[in-house]
């Protein structure tokens, strides 16, 4: 209940609070700005955050100090949360590529017990993101901004079997189609 006695739903921030986010900070970098009178110092930093179970955003912050960074960039992670759909909870429904910048990612689906096979920022995401099985490969720049926008950029690009099929009007099983036992 509310203090002025009515009842009101929950906010979001209360409602989050409910679910256990993983924070995975992927960079810190020092930052130099040369005026007249100086250099002053700042640092920046790149937060992933994500439940485990198909929800992750990513957030950067920029301060005077590293504490302060880290936690301007994990709020700015929470406010950008994007549901992801998995296959078995675990792992891509299907390959994606994208890109972002000079930096190319490739995501590929993988049987149980693969682990995640990804590199730096890409771990991070996956890791958060609560994939379990994924091999992964990151072309060009290796710069933590670039990779992160685009692990992002080909997560957003998944469909669910679901839906693709809602979007054609189709059922599931229609798309997918069963294998039957003389089929190789």
């Amino acid at each position: 209940m509310a203090r002025d006695g009515k009842n009101t739903r929950p906010s979001r921030s209360d409602r989050e609070e409910g679910t256990e986010l993983v924070e995975k900070l992927v960079a810190i970098n020092r930052v130099t700005n040369v005026k007249k009178g100086g250099k002053t110092f700042s640092f920046s930093a790149i937060v992933v955050v994500g439940d485990g179970k198909g929800r992750v955003g990513h957030g950067m912050g920029k301060s005077r100090e590293v504490p302060e960074a880290i936690q301007k960039a994990t709020e700015k992670a929470k406010k950008s949360l994007v549901r992801i759909p998995l296959r078995e909870g675990r792992t891509l429904h299907h390959d994606v590529t994208a890109a972002y910048g000079a930096g190319l990612v490739h995501m590929r689906a993988a049987v149980p017990g693969t682990g995640i096979i990804a590199g730096g920022p890409m771990r991070a995401v996956c890791e958060a993101l609560g994939i379990q099985d994924v091999v992964s490969k990151s072309i060009g720049s290796s710069n933590p901004h670039n990779m992160v926008r685009a692990t992002f950029k080909a997560l957003q690009m998944i469909n669910a079997p679901r839906q693709v099929a809602a979007r054609r009007g189709k059922k599931v099983g229609e798309l997918v189609g069963r294998r039957t036992q003389g089929e190789v």
